[in-house]
Formats: C-alpha cells, sequence, structure tokens
C-alpha cells in the first residue's frame, strides 16, 4: 500500500496518542478517530506504515515499557506492572512476556544488567551520525577517564520543532531527505544557523532496531503550522545534561556510554521525555570529518 502525506500525518497523531495513553484503555476504535479514519481503513495504514498490527504495536509497546521499569525499579512488582499496562492477570502478562523476550518477567528482571546493558550506535545514510539510547547504564561500567570536559546540567527552553516520524533505523535517511526536500522551498534552509535534531523514543537495549521510533525534525524559532506529513513538534522545557562534542562517527558510542554513567554517578534520573541530539553540521564538510553534535539527556 502507498502511503499518502495524509496517511503518514494520520499515523504520527496516532503515535503521539498511543505513546501518551499506554497505561490507559487503547481501542481501534478511540485511535482510528484521532486519526480521523474508519477503524477499518486505519488499521490498514498503520500496518502499511509500521509493519505490525495496532494490537501488535501497542502489545510491543507496553511490554517494552514494563521491561524498561523492570530493569531500574526494583521495588516495583510484576503484579503492579502487569495491572499498569493492561493485562487481565500475572499470568497473561508472563505468557506475553515471555513470548516476547524469550524469558519470564522475574528472569528478565535478574537477568538484565548482564544481558540488555550494551549501548549499540547506527550510522545514519544522511551524513549525520545517529546514536542509540538508554535510559539506564549497567552499573558495571565505572571507568569515566574519557568523561568530556564540555558537561553541563542545566534548564532549557522550549525547542520548537517540525518533522515528522518513522519507525526503524533504515527509515531514518529518507525520512530526513523527505523533510529537506520539503523544507527547502519553504525557505527554512536559507537560514545560516539551520539545525537538525533526532527525537528516540525508544531503548536500542529493549527494541529491536528495526522497531525504534524516532523523529527527525527541523528546529524553528516558533510553531509552524503542519503541512502535509509534517507536524509541528515541541522538545520541553526543563533540566537536561547536555555534552557538547566534536568527535568521528566512530566515537559516538563512548562519548554516549559516558554521559549515561555520569548521569548514573551524579545521582540524576531521566524524566519521561525522549534523549535527542542536535547536529551542527555535516561531518563529511568538517576537514577532519568530525561531528559537531549536543547530546541531550532529561533529567530530573
Amino acid at each position: 500500500m502507498q502511503l499518502s502525506k495524509d496517511h503518514i500525518k494520520s499515523i504520527n497523531k496516532a503515535l503521539n496518542y498511543i505513546e501518551q495513553h499506554l497505561e490507559s484503555h487503547l481501542s481501534l476504535e478511540a485511535i482510528s478517530k484521532v486519526a480521523h479514519y474508519s477503524p477499518f481503513h486505519f488499521h490498514r495504514i498503520f500496518k502499511a506504515f509500521s509493519n505490525e498490527t495496532l494490537h501488535q504495536y501497542i502489545v510491543r509497546k507496553r511490554l517494552e515499557k514494563a521491561s524498561a521499569i523492570l530493569l531500574r525499579k526494583k521495588d516495583i512488582t510484576i503484579s503492579e506492572l502487569s495491572i499498569r499496562y493492561g493485562f487481565t492477570s500475572n499470568s497473561s502478562f508472563t505468557r506475553a512476556f515471555k513470548k516476547f523476550y524469550g524469558v519470564s518477567p522475574s528472569d528478565f528482571r535478574r537477568q538484565g544488567k548482564g544481558i540488555y546493558s550494551k549501548i549499540r550506535i547506527v550510522k545514519s545514510k544522511i551524513g549525520q551520525p545517529s546514536a542509540s539510547f538508554e535510559a539506564y547504564v549497567c552499573d558495571s561500567y565505572q571507568n569515566t577517564k574519557h568523561m568530556p570536559s564540555q558537561i553541563e546540567i542545566k534548564s532549557i527552553a522550549a525547542i520548537h520543532t517540525i518533522g515528522t516520524s518513522c519507525i526503524g533505523v533504515n527509515n531514518l535517511s529518507s525520512t530526513f531527505q523527505n523533510i529537506l526536500e520539503w523544507a527547502g522551498p519553504a525557505g527554512l534552509l536559507n537560514q545560516p544557523d539551520f539545525k537538525m535534531a533526532t527525537l528516540y523514543y525508544d531503548s536500542f537495549k529493549i527494541t529491536a532496531p528495526d522497531k525504534v521510533r524516532m523523529r527527525a525534525c527541523l528546529l524553528v524559532d516558533a510553531p509552524l503550522k503542519p503541512d502535509g506529513e509534517m507536524s509541528k513538534g515541541i522538545i520541553h522545557e526543563g533540566k537536561h545534561i547536555i555534552a557538547h562534542h566534536e568527535v568521528h562517527i566512530e566515537a559516538f558510542e563512548r562519548v554516549w556510554t559516558e554521559l549515561f554513567i555520569h548521569m548514573n554517578n551524579t545521582g540524576y534520573k531521566m524524566r519521561n521525555e525522549p534523549p535527542f541530539e542536535i547536529y551542527h553540521n555535516d561531518f563529511n564538510t568538517h576537514p577532519e570529518k568530525k561531528c559537531l553534535v549536543d547530546l541531550y539527556i532529561p533529567v530530573e
């Protein structure tokens, strides 16, 4: 099925709604109404966009959220998680979890730090680095000798964006290309300091690379009117750990690891907001092929 710009715009609305209501009842009828399509038509376009049925997507997202909590918070019980994410019983939650991860929730919690602790890095095809993000760092990572000197913790003002979502790292390149092709005629690339960013809504620790949801976008001075598949967005104000880097792509794994170590060692906890990176150059034009990039972790 060929998706139109209107289809993608509607899917973006639905994805945002699902993200905000994972702990509530989610039905095909309610979500299709958000997307302004009939349930039958919405189900077709959603599967074409995500390669999953709506039910599969919602169950996966809930299980991934639950798995993240299992690794981070030892005081929450499996019963509490099963209720929070809409499972009818502990046994139904355990069956779904084991089918997805291959182990029970309790075994996942016991084994988690050994198995689900490596940060993986993906190189974007658009000439910009694309880093995967972790909401937590394995306690065994204690080597901070490479900690960057340009790191700060401060509150930022809200940042307006215009862009669109994609699912799967292989789709990030074409998504950025679509944004650039749209932004050129709109005059947004004429500004000498225009910047691009990627927001990550999933952790590569618990989500397969072809399922990770990302938002590719341009930073803008003020909210812009949505246009076709491009929707306005906002990076919320608040406290962030920020690292300023001039590094080769190969160093991204190290600097992201060290940034999360810094968060862990300084006692901060990640807020329920997507981490992101802002690009300041095309590394191919740098004399040493380095990336000028700021990495942001929202914290409380």
